[in-house]
């Protein structure tokens, strides 16, 4: 199973503190970040590598946390 992912993209514009960001595989592909989140030093036209992991506990911590605020309006809505 596949736990992450790397592709490049390509950051074509900064907007309203927003980037423009392009997939380089696929440049009709674009997306959006907040520019604070790119390196300080990048730049328009710098080619930039992604990797998209997935938090496996901290996806599980936050269904816990779901799951405890369900039982709480449910325990409440019966009172």
């Amino acid at each position: 199973m596949k736990m992450e992912s790397t592709f490049r993209v390509s950051l074509d514009r900064v907007e309203e503190g927003l980037a423009v960001l392009l997939v380089r595989e696929e440049e009709s592909v674009s997306f959006t970040l907040p520019r604070s989140l790119l390196p300080d030093d990048a730049r328009e036209g710098d080619i930039l590598e992604m990797t998209v992991r997935r938090d496996v506990e901290a996806t599980e911590a936050s269904r816990q946390q779901v799951a405890e605020r369900i039982a709480r309006l449910k325990s409440r809505s019966r009172q």
